[in-house]
């Protein structure tokens, strides 16, 4: 069977019902998954490790100083998207974007393989770029590939979502058990070459896409009606402008000034209260301008748009709360599974662990090399060079997994990674997901705040079981001494996925429904603005595990992110009809 896509000339083969081109993005977006989860599970471990008497010595960073930089990091990774996809969008297309971002983004994960401090900040550096021009154009050439077709896009964005879990789960179990057992570099320098193997797949697979992903065609004409759109005014610019730059030299001074004593922003600015410093003082004026900023342009619409862009910004601060906690799983919980929970297994429990351990590596594995087959049946004479890349790595990957299996079967006491526990948010999304993806499709569907209402209830309850585990870990315990089961991080990442998949998917698609079309980009750039607020926060609030811990205990840590979801997840429960009448029919 073959596939017309998105005004190409070329006819594709199809496999599975769909393009062949899909598959394509699907082991690209793996690839750079992989990659990027398996550095991101790396990341805090590695820098907080102690530098003397452990087996794999990190730098001994406090929590705090790896947290700053973390969440920084990952505040930056939502924003230069928008700037990629503006780029793509006037200069290079999708395909050269993608192929620009994805270079990028393996040389920054060979720097950060040389694990010294400046090639560290230089790597980071360069995956904030990479992401940027990857991150958004990716999707881009997924909508323009299936105009023609609409009606099989939610299929194809579902076979695409499988691929970035893959790539996730692949990514941290096997660049975190490398980096563990063998050494840091061993576990970053895997991300690298498998983000390389992405880059020169994808590129040598562009006969395959025919006109899909250049640049696009400027339209020439206007109708009226466009011409009176809301248009940003001077001084709404400037208010951007004035609320960016605050907004990026907080999120950089907060690790420059904890990691190198080097103050971007003033440490004391207005002095209104001593428990507020210069740049905490600094960024809440700069949200203040944002705010008006996004008042101002929602009250010169009618009323129907004012209320929907209400209603969006009300979702937007409620997914403040849900990252801030949900990605603790980057910064506290590594912590908490490295230093407070027993992974060392002996006998039936080492069997038992390995043989889970086994199927939950070896059939996903076996299934997506099977995709390859198709894939490569249906390509080989057009694209012959880039599967022979794709097959060449799934031998390198199978070959990191035997190696793995036959180590950890063959030893006496079966040590679980740290990081295996971050592939458990993959495994219950693919275990899920359908079940979520029936439940919305079915007459019991909930409103998008009631949903949001269940997801972060959800990722307090984990929290929960977290908060109840740590309950005996006294707050004079020093990092190894005390260690608890690891129920209480297996049902943790349960609840927080399940909370996951209540949430997440809902944000960009609320922005493309409620908001019109010439406020969208500015709109999917506050929605992005939010979910990196959140990251920032996520990492700040991590990086004080050693502090709360200190003065109160572990599991009055982990209550505080029980409380705050549980509690906002309550209140837009009770805002939603107040959230449905705003929404004016809007589901």
């Amino acid at each position: 069977m073959e596939f017309v896509y998105g005004g190409s000339k070329a006819n594709q083969k199809t496999v599975l019902g769909h393009p062949s081109g899909l598959f394509v993005l699907f082991f690209t977006e793996m690839w750079e998954r992989f990659s990027f989860y398996g550095m991101r599970v790396l990341l805090v471990n590695f820098l907080t490790m102690a530098i003397t008497g452990v087996n794999n010595p990190g730098w001994g960073w406090s929590a705090e100083q790896a947290g700053a930089l973390f969440g920084t990091y990952a505040g930056l990774l939502y924003i230069t998207p928008i700037l990629g996809g503006i780029i793509a969008d006037k200069l290079t297309g999708y395909k050269w974007a993608v192929v620009i971002g994805a270079f990028i983004m393996t040389l920054g994960h060979a720097s950060m393989a040389l694990e010294t401090e400046t090639s560290l900040y230089i790597g980071l550096t360069l995956l904030v770029l990479g992401t940027g021009f990857f991150k958004p154009n990716m999707t881009s050439i997924i909508s323009e590939m299936y105009t023609k077709v609409p009606e099989k896009k939610d299929g194809a964005y579902t076979i695409y979502y499988m691929g970035v879990n893959a790539g996730a789960f692949f990514g941290m179990m096997l660049c975190g058990y490398l980096a563990e057992t063998q050494g840091w570099a061993y576990g970053f320098g895997l991300a690298g070459i498998f983000m390389l193997f992405g880059t020169l797949q994808f590129w040598l697979a562009a006969p395959l896409f025919g006109e899909i992903g250049e640049v696009p065609k400027k339209e020439k004409s206007m109708t009226k009606a466009t011409e009176k759109t809301n248009h940003f005014t001077n001084i709404d610019k400037i208010l951007i402008a004035v609320s960016s730059v605050i907004g990026l030299l907080y999120l950089l001074n907060d690790p420059s000034s904890k990691i190198a004593n080097i103050n971007l922003l003033p440490e004391v600015f207005l002095g209104i209260s001593e428990h507020l410093s210069g740049p905490t003082e600094l960024i809440i004026i700069g949200l203040f301008i944002f705010l008006f900023l996004v008042i101002s342009r929602i009250i010169r619409y009618e009323k129907v748009v004012r209320d929907r862009m209400v209603a969006l910004i009300v979702f937007a601060l409620f997914t403040v709360f849900f990252w801030m906690s949900f990605e603790q799983g980057a910064t506290s919980l590594i912590i908490f599974a490295r230093d407070y929970t027993q992974r060392e297994l002996v006998g039936n429990y080492a069997i038992i662990f390995n043989i889970i351990n086994t199927l939950l590596t070896v059939i996903p594995l076996a299934i997506i090399s099977w995709v390859l087959w198709l894939l490569y049946k249906q390509t080989h004479n057009t694209i012959k060079t880039s599967n022979w890349i794709l097959i060449l790595s799934f031998l390198a990957i199978w070959i990191v997994v035997g190696g793995m299996l036959y180590r950890e079967f063959s030893a006496d006491v079966t040590t679980v990674t740290v990081a295996w526990f971050s592939t458990l948010n993959s495994f219950f999304i693919i275990a899920f997901a359908s079940f979520f993806s029936k439940w919305w499709e079915s007459k019991y569907n909930p409103t998008s705040a009631q949903k949001y209402g269940l997801g972060l209830v959800l990722l307090g309850i984990g929290f929960a079981f977290l908060s109840y585990g740590a309950n005996r870990i006294p707050s004079d315990a020093v990092a190894g001494s005390v260690k608890v089961s690891m129920i209480w991080l297996i049902m943790a990442y349960l609840f927080h996925t399940l909370g996951e998949l209540c949430l997440s998917p809902l944000g960009l698609s609320q922005v493309s429904k409620l908001v019109p079309a010439k406020m969208i980009g500015f709109m999917y750039g506050m929605w992005y603005l939010a979910i990196a607020i959140g990251n920032k926060l996520a990492g700040s609030l991590g990086g004080k595990i050693e502090a709360i811990t200190e003065a109160y205990d572990l599991s009055t840590f982990f209550l505080i992110f029980t409380i705050v979801p549980i509690v906002a997840g309550i209140i837009i429960t009770l805002l939603n009809k107040t959230l449905v009448r705003k929404m004016h029919g809007i589901q």
